[in-house]
C-alpha cells in the first residue's frame, strides 16, 4: 500500500498545486515542495526492503479480463529513478516558485510540474506493460504543456507541437510492441517476463517486437535521428528544461530499455542497434553543442551526448556496463540538474543566456558561481567529484568488451567534447570581466542558487564518500544485469588503470577544443549540419501532411452533400464487397420456399423502391417511401414484432411530414441521365450488398446465451413480458436516451430551420 499511497499522494498534491497558489501565492512553492520531500524520505525508507530480495510491491485488478492490472513494484532500479524523480522534484518546485513569481501562470505550471513527477513516479513503479504506456503518454501530455507554458510565443509552441508529435509517434510504436511482448510471453506483468525471455529474444516475432521497443525508447530519450526535438524543447521554462530534459523525460527512455535490458539483450540487433546509436548520439551530441552560444542549447545537445552514452552501456549488456550506467546517470542527474538551474538564474539576472554577452558574474553572484564551477568539474569528470568515478566506469566497461579499445576510443571522443564543453556553461560566464549585460547583475534569492548548490555539493560528497549510494546503485544494476551481477565497489582511486589513463588524456584534449570553440563553431556554421538533418525532415513531413489535408479538404469537404453522401455509400459498399469476395456462395436465406403473401409484400416493396427512385415528381416519391415504410412494418408483423411494425408506421409518418416540408422549401433540380445512372448503379450495389450480407450474417447464428439470459431476467428484474421492450428501455436505456437526444436535437434542427425569421414575423 505504501507505493500505492506515495503515487496516489503525488496526484492530490499536483491537483491541489493551483488552487494553493491562488491561495498564497508566495508560500506555494514552499508547502508544495514538502509533498516531493515527504515522497523523497518515504521512498528511501523502502531501500532496505527492496534490496533485501523482497521488493516492495502493490497488486490490484483493473481489468481482469484484458491482464490489465494496477501493480506496482518497486526494485533497486525503480527506487533510484524514484528517488531522483522526488528529490530533484523537491528542488524545482522550490526553485520554480521563485523563477516564475510574477507569471500569472505559476499555479497551473506547477500544477503540471507535479503531474509530470506523478507520471514518471508511475512510470518508474509501474509492474504492469499498460500501466507503464499509460504513464508514459501522460509525461508527454504533461511535458507538452511544460514546454508550451509560454504559449503567446510562436517558438514555444511549435516546440511543445514537435515534442508531442515525436515521442507520441515513439508510443505508439511502444505500445504495439508492449501488447505483441505479452502475447508472446502470456503476460504483462514485466517481472514476470524473464520466463519468456527466449521466446521473446528468438521467436518470428522477436525482431518486430525489438524494433518497436526501440522506437519508443530512441524517440523518447533523443537519440539520432529522433535528438531533434529536444534542443528546441529549451523554449519551456528553465525549471522545466532542468527537470524534464536534464534528469527524468529523457532518462524514461533509458529506463525502459534498462527494465527490459534481461528480456530482449543479449542478440546481436539489440547490441549493434545500442551501440551503433548511442555511439552515434554520444559523439553527435557533444559535437553539436558546439554550434550555440545560447547556454540552454549548450546543455540540450551535451544531454543528447550522456542520453547515447547510457544508450551505449545497455549495448554493451555486462555487468561492469550496467553499473556504469547507473552510476554515471546518477552523476548526470546531479551535475545536469545543477548547470540548468545556474543557467536560469543567470538569465533571470541578466536577461540573456547567450555566451558572448556573458562574464565576469563570479563577484556579482558568488553562491551562483560556486554551484556552477563544481558542476561544471564533475560534467568534464574531474576528481574528486562523483563525474570522475561514473566517467572511469564507463571507460571500463568501454574498453574490457571485445575489441573494446576500439570502442574506449570512441567513447573518449565524446568525452572529449564534453569536457571542451563544461567550461563552456560551467565557467565562461562567471570569469574575465564583467559586459554590458553583466554590469548591473546581482545575487538571485536563496530559492534560486539554493537549489543548484545543493545538488552540486551532492556531486561532490558523493565523490568523496561513494560508499553513502553503493548499496542502492548495487541493487539497481543488479536489477539489470540480474542477481550475478558482481560487486560494485566505488571509489576515487584503483591505481595507475588505463582508465586514469583515458580520463587524463581527455582532460587535456578537452581543454584543447575548449581554446579552439570558436573556430569549431565557425566550421558548424558553415556545414549547416542542423539545416539538412531530421530537423529538416520534420518540418518538410509536417509541411508536406498540411498540404495533403488541404487537398483532401478541398476534394471532400466542399459542401455538397451530395458527394458526401455518395463518397459515404461508396466506400461502405466498397468494404462490404471484399469479404464477400472471400466468401462466396449462395445464402441459405435464398435457399427456402417464398410462401404466396411473402412473395407480394416483396414486389409491392420492389415495386413502390422503383417508383420513388424513377419518377420525377416529390409528391409521387414522398408517397412511394410511405408504401415502402408500410410494407416493412408489414414485414415485421408476419414476423410477430408487432410493436416494431407500430414504431415503423410512426417513424414512418413523422418522415414523409418532414421530407413534405423540406421539399416544399428547396427547389427541386433534376439530374441528368448520366447522373441518375451512375447514382441507381451505386444504390444497386450497395443495397444488394447488404442485403447480401445480412443473409450471410443470419444464416447461421452464432451460438450464444444471450437470448436466454434476457429471456430470464426480463421478468424478475424489469418487470415485462416483452423481452424487446425490456431490452431497450431497461437493459440498454443509455442507448435509448442517446438515440431519444438524437431525434430531439433533429427535431430541433428542422424546428429552427423552417421557423419564421424575426423580420419576417415583424413584416
Amino acid at each position: 500500500m505504501a507505493l500505492l499511497a506515495i503515487l496516489l499522494s503525488s496526484l492530490v498534491t499536483a491537483a491541489l498545486a493551483p488552487l494553493l497558489v491562488r491561495v498564497s501565492r508566495r508560500g506555494a512553492s514552499v508547502s508544495l515542495s514538502l509533498v516531493p520531500l515527504s515522497l523523497t524520505v518515504w521512498l528511501a525508507s523502502l531501500v532496505p526492503e527492496a534490496l533485501s530480495g523482497t521488493p516492495p510491491s502493490f497488486h490490484a485488478a483493473w481489468v481482469p479480463e484484458l491482464d490489465v492490472a494496477l501493480t506496482l513494484r518497486a526494485d533497486g532500479l525503480s527506487l533510484l529513478m524514484a528517488l531522483l524523480i522526488t528529490g530533484l522534484g523537491t528542488l524545482i518546485v522550490l526553485y520554480a516558485g521563485a523563477y516564475l513569481q510574477d507569471s500569472p501562470r505559476l499555479g497551473s505550471f506547477l500544477g503540471w510540474l507535479l503531474l509530470f513527477m506523478a507520471s514518471m513516479l508511475g512510470l518508474v513503479l509501474a509492474d504492469n506493460a499498460l500501466l507503464l504506456f499509460a504513464c508514459w503518454e501522460l509525461t508527454s501530455v504533461s511535458s507538452f504543456f511544460l514546454i508550451g507554458h509560454d504559449s503567446e510565443q510562436e517558438e514555444a509552441r511549435q516546440a511543445a507541437l514537435r515534442a508531442l508529435v515525436v515521442t507520441a509517434l515513439g508510443g505508439q510504436a511502444l505500445l504495439l510492441g508492449l501488447l505483441l511482448m505479452g502475447w508472446v510471453a502470456g503476460t504483462l506483468t514485466l517481472s514476470e517476463l524473464h520466463a519468456a525471455g527466449p521466446a521473446l529474444r528468438e521467436g518470428p516475432l522477436s525482431l518486430a517486437i525489438l524494433l518497436l521497443v526501440l522506437g519508443g525508447a530512441f524517440t523518447k530519450s533523443a537519440q539520432v535521428p529522433f535528438h531533434f526535438w529536444l534542443p528546441s524543447a529549451m523554449a519551456a521554462p528553465t525549471p522545466a528544461s532542468a527537470y524534464l530534459h536534464a534528469a527524468t523525460l529523457v532518462k524514461a527512455g533509458v529506463y525502459l530499455l534498462a527494465r527490459l535490458s534481461p528480456v530482449l539483450g543479449g542478440t546481436p540487433v539489440w547490441t549493434g542497434a545500442l551501440i551503433t546509436v548511442g555511439l552515434v548520439t554520444m559523439v553527435g551530441g557533444a559535437l553539436l553543442s558546439f554550434g550555440h552560444t545560447d547556454l540552454k542549447r549548450v546543455l540540450a545537445y551535451a544531454t543528447v551526448s550522456v542520453l547515447g552514452t547510457l544508450v551505449l552501456l545497455l549495448g554493451l549488456g555486462t555487468p561492469g556496463a550496467a553499473q556504469a550506467l547507473v552510476v554515471f546517470l546518477t552523476a548526470h542527474a546531479l551535475y545536469k540538474g545543477a548547470l540548468f538551474l545556474v543557467t536560469g538564474a543567470v538569465d533571470h539576472a541578466t536577461g540573456t543566456r547567450e555566451l558572448p554577452q556573458l562574464g565576469g558574474l563570479r563577484q556579482a553572484m558568488p553562491f551562483t558561481a560556486s554551484a556552477a564551477g563544481l558542476a561544471a568539474l564533475s560534467m568534464a569528470g574531474l576528481p574528486p567529484l562523483f563525474g570522475f568515478i561514473g566517467k572511469e566506469l564507463v571507460y571500463g566497461a568501454s574498453r574490457h568488451e571485445p575489441g573494446g579499445w576500439g570502442l574506449a576510443m570512441g567513447t573518449a571522443v565524446g568525452f572529449v567534447l564534453l569536457v571542451g564543453a563544461a567550461p563552456r556553461v560551467g565557467l565562461r560566464p562567471f570569469l574575465g570581466p564583467r559586459s554590458e549585460a553583466t554590469r548591473n547583475a546581482h545575487e538571485a534569492s536563496p530559492s534560486l542558487w539554493g537549489p543548484p548548490l545543493v545538488l552540486a555539493v551532492c556531486g561532490g560528497v558523493l565523490g568523496l564518500a561513494p560508499g553513502w549510494a553503493e548499496p542502492l546503485l548495487a541493487g539497481a544494476a543488479r536489477a539489470i544485469s540480474g542477481p550475478d551481477g558482481g560487486h560494485l565497489e566505488l571509489t576515487l582511486w584503483h591505481g595507475l588503470t588505463p582508465e586514469v589513463g583515458l580520463s587524463a588524456a581527455s582532460l587535456v584534449l578537452g581543454g584543447a577544443v575548449f581554446a579552439l570553440r570558436e573556430p569549431l563553431r565557425g566550421a558548424l556554421e558553415t556545414l549547416h549540419l542542423e539545416r539538412w538533418g531530421p530537423s529538416r525532415l520534420y518540418g518538410l513531413s509536417l509541411s508536406g501532411l498540411r498540404r495533403l489535408a488541404d487537398f483532401a479538404t478541398g476534394r471532400l469537404q466542399n459542401g455538397s452533400l451530395y458527394r458526401y453522401t455518395f463518397i459515404t455509400v461508396a466506400a461502405v459498399a466498397g468494404l462490404l464487397a471484399l469479404p464477400l469476395m472471400l466468401r462466396l456462395g449462395i445464402p441459405e436465406g435464398l435457399k427456402r420456399t417464398l410462401h404466396f403473401h411473402e412473395a407480394a409484400v416483396l414486389a409491392l416493396l420492389v415495386l413502390a423502391t422503383g417508383l420513388a427512385v424513377m419518377t420525377r415528381s416529390v409528391l409521387t416519391a414522398l408517397m412511394a417511401l410511405s408504401v415502402v415504410g408500410l410494407t416493412e412494418s408489414f414485414v415485421y408483423v408476419l414476423l410477430g414484432a408487432p410493436d416494431l411494425a407500430l414504431t415503423q408506421v410512426v417513424v414512418q409518418t413523422l418522415t414523409v411530414i418532414l421530407f413534405a416540408l423540406i421539399f416544399s422549401r428547396f427547389p427541386v433540380q433534376p439530374s441528368g441521365g448520366r447522373s441518375r445512372r451512375r447514382d441507381a448503379a451505386l444504390s444497386l450495389a450497395a443495397g444488394g450488398l447488404i442485403s447480401w450480407t445480412l443473409l450471410h450474417a443470419s444464416a447461421a447464428p452464432p451460438q450464444t446465451r444471450l437470448a436466454e439470459a434476457y429471456t430470464s431476467r426480463s421478468g424478475p428484474e424489469a418487470h415485462g413480458r416483452n423481452v424487446v421492450n425490456t431490452i431497450l428501455v431497461d437493459f440498454r436505456a443509455l442507448d435509448t436516451l442517446g438515440e431519444t437526444t438524437v431525434l430531439a436535437t433533429a427535431s430541433l434542427g428542422v424546428y429552427l430551420l423552417f421557423r419564421p425569421s424575426r423580420r419576417k414575423r415583424q413584416t
